[in-house]
């Protein structure tokens, strides 16, 4: 058994397990370099050649990191429905305005076709030997971050046009949309090899009513989360910026709940039962290696009769010193 389901299933802590989110790409000089001839950025997530090579570049050169995610993006859902999905330098994703008449037409033939590569790139990535005792972790976008992008068209940054929450009929169609094709991409994805799913809701910080966030957060992530839990793998939530993590946990209740750098460990600890996962600001690898380990140190601390994989509290900047990162992963395999 891997060290993250051990983590996981035993809830064995003697190990600490670790990954980061976005460990392949951007801080990467071998990725850079792939990425100056596919200025594309959709069309390289769907490069069955590239995808598997770029998702083990951090395994060949991190080789005590205990997962492989593979290298994708959240917003292959909308691409697979037909909405058309741009990259712009500096800054983000650029959405075509969404046409729910032509997205309730989509067949799941077709949505599988559109997506293929995704899933072939996964079956490449389980076979390979170099990560046959690691984990392979495949995952979606939740239905209320798929939902802001796919209406807003792009980034929300820290605000959301009021207009996006006024067309409840629009809602309604788009979140079943979401639901039945994220399980359809959750299962070619298992299908292929991944062995564990994590769910990122980037944007579930920005709702705040009680109402919002039991229709828009809760009741749609805990169909994913039950629909995961039933091909027997483990499913993870990272709801991030969420008003109450112990509430979500609670209602949702994934088998491992991802944590943002702006909430309190020490709290979470307390307060949370299933296993943890992440938490430290990757701001903090932009320092210096005495405050690199001292943060790290923190967490596993905190985190040290309960069970933690290590992770951060969001993905790896792009102005990450790759030596910060084999520090960091020195560091936690070294802890006791």
């Amino acid at each position: 058994m891997s060290l993250i389901r051990n983590c996981i299933i035993e809830k064995n802590n003697n190990k600490i397990p670790i990954w980061f989110m976005r460990q392949a790409g951007r801080y990467l000089p071998e990725f850079r370099e792939i990425r100056k001839k596919n200025p594309n950025f959709i069309e390289l997530c769907l490069n069955k050649n590239l995808v598997p090579e770029i998702t083990l570049q951090p395994i060949k050169r991190f080789k005590l990191i205990d997962a492989a995610i593979i290298f994708s993006d959240i917003l292959m859902i909308p691409h697979g429905l037909g909405q058309k999905v741009e990259f712009k330098k500096d800054f983000g994703p650029i959405l075509n305005k969404v046409d729910i008449n032509k997205i309730s037409k989509i067949s799941e033939k077709e949505f599988t076709k559109n997506l293929m590569p995704v899933y072939d790139s996964m079956k490449i990535i389980s076979s390979n030997e170099i990560i046959k005792t690691k984990d392979k972790i495949g995952f979606v976008g939740a239905p209320w971050t798929l939902l802001v992008y796919m209406i807003n068209q792009k980034s929300p940054k820290k605000k959301i046009a009021k207009e996006i929450l006024d067309d409840n009929l629009l809602i309604k169609s788009l979140l079943n949309i979401i639901d039945r094709f994220t399980k359809l991409h959750i299962k070619n994805q298992i299908d292929n090899g991944a062995t564990l799913i994590q769910i990122f809701d980037s944007w579930a910080g920005l709702l705040k009513k009680e109402n919002e966030i039991s229709e828009l957060i809760y009741n749609p992530t805990l169909s994913l989360v039950n629909y995961v839990k039933s091909f027997n793998v483990p499913v993870i939530c990272f709801p991030r910026e969420i008003k109450n993590y112990k509430e979500f946990c609670e209602i949702i209740k994934p088998d491992v709940v991802n944590i943002d750098y702006n909430v309190n460990p020490k709290e979470i600890v307390k307060n949370i039962k299933i296993p943890v996962q992440g938490g430290l600001d990757p701001k903090i690898l932009l320092t210096d290696k005495e405050t690199l380990k001292k943060e790290t140190i923190k967490y596993l601390e905190i985190f040290k009769d309960h069970p933690y994989i290590f992770n951060l509290g969001h993905g790896v900047l792009p102005e990450t010193n790759p030596g910060m990162v084999e520090y960091l992963v020195q560091t936690v395999k070294e802890f006791k």
